[in-house]
């Protein structure tokens, strides 16, 4: 099926204040409208692809935010509301007391055809989990694989729908769903509780999940996975490497422990004793990075593509893509390991390179200075949605402009340096050096630091409330924190650098 478009974009547009509706429907490129932004006390935008208009010069009003709030639904405990039947998405911003001051009133759309990308992943009955940054449309592609997989192939399809966007606001779900049954979600952190019960109450023989979010979410996947329902959902990270670094969702990967190696075994595999392991089998069977609407990157056996990443073997990645007589055509990429497209960013023997880094408002010339004098390989990328992490100054994380906000929002690393000194760039690219565990298994620190962390854990299950490791460095750290994992206690780390630490303690 070509993609076919529906936006309802006549109702959203309906239940804005007349004078914000009317310079909108001058637009020539309506059709494109992404959003639209009414803040107390400023300008009214309209945002489209690529550029940003003001509606009027009159600042909103508290009036104009009742017009809206009164032709929408009632906002839920994630602060979205939406139009009856629609697939429009209300946000709110609240003060303090609780009150709207702000609204940012998104346009919803249905697009039919959008799957044919990976059509034959969703209809192999594997469980497929999209990855991609906001906005790319990953409630799109899940809402036409729940009216693939109903309606094509007589599939009985379970929604658990939070926030209304998959399906609609209202008790009828929007007919972009097909005949898939969507079941609303009371609390954002029902969402678990709810996708149990859809298992144990409505028999599904596939279960459609946006934004797995929690850890509790994510153990309800894989429960639901061991009993043979297919799961097709969606979970917050741009690649297969952040939902690695991610503690929280890096189940759904099958999770990552760390795992002491003897002797022999060690000079077998070539590395040093203490490696990261995959800890489990995946949730998802295959992983689907969408890089652009018509473009994404396939892992088809996740346990192969974790496996390789934690041993520094650089994967092949396949990636798809729709040319404009609407073929998908496939390629295989392989690793540049001069200039990698995919920064591995969890540590590794083969690993020299950084993780993709946002900068922003530090000084790029003296960074790259630095890193050519430590021998360390930037990966630097202009685009937030790509990077790794976001390094910032002080002075710019104090005033919290927009760009900290939306990485912080999507669990991006923040690293703020103190200042633009050389010292401070060497303290940074040190942490983040590739060369740390090697520097430190040659040192005999790396298997020190893990009987330390292993003695801490006997010492806190005896009774120890909290017990205080020795400073390390940021990969040791981390190792140290899958150990207190691994034995189901709680960890954190304090201090400042060269001086943190790990601690770890009951919960």
């Amino acid at each position: 099926m070509p993609n076919q478009i529906t936006d309802d974009l006549g109702t959203l547009l309906d239940m804005l204040p007349p004078e914000i509706r009317r310079p909108l429907g001058q637009q020539t490129d309506l059709a494109q409208l992404l959003e639209v932004v009414m803040d107390l006390g400023r300008v009214p935008e309209a945002r489209f692809p690529g550029r940003e208009i003001i509606l009027r010069p009159e600042e909103i009003s508290e009036e104009d935010i009742d017009y809206v709030t009164a032709r929408v639904s009632a906002f839920g405990g994630d602060n979205r509301a939406g139009i009856e039947r629609t697939l429009h998405r209300i946000s709110a911003i609240r003060n303090r007391k609780g009150k709207i001051i702000g609204l940012t009133c998104r346009v919803g759309r249905a697009v039919f055809g959008t799957i044919k990308i990976i059509e034959d992943l969703i209809q192999s009955g594997s469980s497929v989990l999209l990855l991609g940054r906001p906005g790319v449309g990953k409630t799109t592609m899940l809402r036409e694989v729940a009216r693939v997989l109903a309606d094509d192939l007589k599939k009985r399809v379970v929604i658990v729908d939070t926030s209304n966007e998959i399906a609609g606001d209202g008790d009828i779900p929007h007919p972009a769903i097909g005949r898939a049954r969507r079941m609303q979600v009371s609390e954002p952190d029902r969402q678990h509780a709810v996708m149990i019960e859809a298992v144990e109450n409505h028999m599904p023989e596939v279960i459609v999940i946006d934004e797995i979010g929690t850890e509790l979410e994510a153990l309800a996947a894989r429960t639901i996975a061991e009993r043979g329902v297919q799961l097709v959902g969606t979970a917050h990270g741009n690649t297969l490497e952040n939902l690695m670094q991610n503690p929280t969702l890096a189940d759904l990967i099958g999770g990552i422990q760390a795992v002491t190696l003897g002797d022999e075994e060690a000079r077998r595999r070539g590395t040093q004793k203490t490696v990261l392991e995959r800890k489990a089998p995946p949730t998802f069977d295959i992983i689907v990075e969408i890089q652009e609407r018509d473009r994404v990157a396939v892992h088809g056996n996740t346990s192969e593509a974790v496996d390789a990443i934690l041993r520094g073997i650089p994967e092949a990645t396949e990636i798809r893509s729709i040319d404009d007589n609407g073929l998908v055509t496939t390629t295989s990429a392989q690793p540049d390991t001069d200039h990698p497209e995919r920064a591995h960013r969890l540590p590794s023997a083969a690993a020299v390179d950084t993780p993709r880094l946002y900068l922003f408002g530090i000084n790029r010339s003296r960074l790259e200075q630095v890193a050519e004098e430590m021998r360390v390989n930037l990966n630097i990328t202009e685009r937030l949605g790509d990077a790794g992490m976001l390094v910032t100054s002080k002075n710019y994380f104090r005033r919290r402009p927009q760009r900290i906000r939306d990485a912080e929002a999507h669990n991006l690393p923040v690293y703020v340096l103190k200042s633009h000194t050389p010292a401070q760039f060497r303290q940074f690219l040190g942490m983040l050096s590739r060369r740390e565990p090697e520097i430190a298994q040659e040192s005999g620190a790396l298997d020190q630091a893990i009987m330390e962390a292993e003695e801490a854990v006997h010492r806190v299950k005896s009774g120890n409330d909290k017990v205080e490791l020795s400073p390390q460095g940021a990969y040791i750290r981390r190792l140290q924190h899958l150990v207190a994992e691994r034995a189901n206690l709680k960890s954190g780390s304090e201090g400042r650098e060269p001086n943190r630490r790990v601690n770890i303690f009951k919960e």
